[in-house]
């Protein structure tokens, strides 16, 4: 096996370098403001479409219903019902 040795500094410099390369690898991949059903369901860890039609239906998360059978939610609105519904630990 073979080790290899790193001064502080030098380390925090190859850190700093990788973290700035993904940075811009991922700067041109943004998400979707508006998702899917399913992507709707796994963000808030549901796996009833009752469930997501009465956070819907109560105006808890936003949506929009483009064409008839298509409904799409705001990733936004489902990211704050989860913030509103966070608790704080002791």
């Amino acid at each position: 096996m073979e080790v290899i040795c790193l001064e502080t500094e030098a380390f925090y410099a190859l850190v700093d370098e990788v973290v700035d390369r993904l940075k811009e690898k991922n700067q041109g991949h943004t998400q979707d403001k508006w998702i899917s059903e399913s992507e709707a369901m796994r963000l808030l860890r549901v796996t009833s479409k009752t469930t997501i039609s009465n956070l819907r239906n109560n105006g808890d998360i936003r949506f929009s219903q483009p064409r008839r059978k298509l409904i799409l939610y705001d990733r936004d609105s489902i990211n704050e019902y989860l913030e509103k519904h966070s608790k704080n630990t002791f």
